[in-house]
């Protein structure tokens, strides 16, 4: 089994139409990362799936996903905003959970994108400090994330609790994370979380729209690409990928499906 290396570990920050220019499955399909993230919309709406449940999003949601947290959302043409990559030796106190936040009055949305246009003005600056002055700045968002969420705790008059459904399609995202390089079938998955396959299936369709064995297939297929694009593999081949992700036969992804998308990176690799 191959490990793919880690991303970098500094801060980035990118319009999200740029994270989808290598292919839309950059953003759609279901992945993970080793540091904490930060979406904020400001155009267009779709889908976004974090930790096995499917929430809408639209023009000014804010979205903070914690590392080794699996997730992905619906792109089209018109979606506008930025994604900041937090680093993973930011040294911050950050939510430990995904947050879906939507600061709905004008002063807040205003303090976040003066933020987030000081932090990006900070990162293209050859000045001294930038990278400082960047950090500080990316403070400053972790404020602002806290008072949101004590703003929404404040306006809630009953807390509302995962249901059971929400639950079970967590762990099975989690456990997934952390063991789909592991030869294991969807079958294995539901017996380590104490339900049958079709039961879990069933959840995975109400909470994200797919099943489990289609979350297993995207989250396969997205380590593949990913693997592929790297240079890393010495097997560029559907089976090869496959094989040095550790992946067996059960839960093997549609060969057709992994040969095409092989075959337009190879293309697009080959323009450049």
């Amino acid at each position: 089994m191959t490990i793919i290396p880690d991303t970098p570990s500094r801060l980035r920050l990118t319009p999200i139409s740029r994270l989808a220019a290598g292919g839309r499955w950059r953003v759609e399909a279901m992945r993970s990362l080793r540091e904490p993230v930060l979406l904020f919309f400001t155009q267009g709406q779709g889908r976004i799936t974090i930790a096995g449940s499917t929430r809408a999003y639209g023009p000014n949601n804010t979205i903070f996903i914690p590392p080794g947290v699996m997730h992905g959302f619906d792109f089209a043409p018109r979606v506008q905003g930025s994604v900041v990559f937090f680093g993973r030796n930011h040294g911050l106190d950050l939510p430990s959970t995904p947050q879906m936040l939507r600061p709905r009055d004008p002063v807040s949305q205003k303090e976040l994108i003066a933020i987030l246009e000081a932090i990006q003005r900070e990162l293209e600056s050859h000045r001294s400090g930038s990278q400082k002055a960047a950090q500080h700045h990316l403070g400053l968002l972790g404020v602002w994330i806290d008072r949101q969420l004590e703003r929404d705790r404040a306006l809630e008059t009953m807390p509302q609790r995962p249901g059971a459904a929400q639950r079970l399609a967590a762990r099975y995202a989690a456990l997934l994370e952390r063991d789909f390089r592991s030869n294991r079938a969807v079958a294995d998955y539901a017996e380590a979380l104490g339900v049958t396959p079709t039961h879990l299936t069933r959840v995975c369709r109400a909470t994200a729209g797919k099943g489990a064995h289609q979350i297993l297939e995207d989250r396969i297929l997205f380590e593949a690409r990913r693997l592929f694009e790297s240079g890393i593999s010495s097997a560029p081949t559907p089976q090869g990928l496959l094989n040095q992700l550790g992946v067996g036969a059960e839960e093997m992804p549609d060969s057709a499906t992994l040969e095409t998308e092989i075959a337009r990176l190879r293309r697009a690799r080959d323009a450049l």
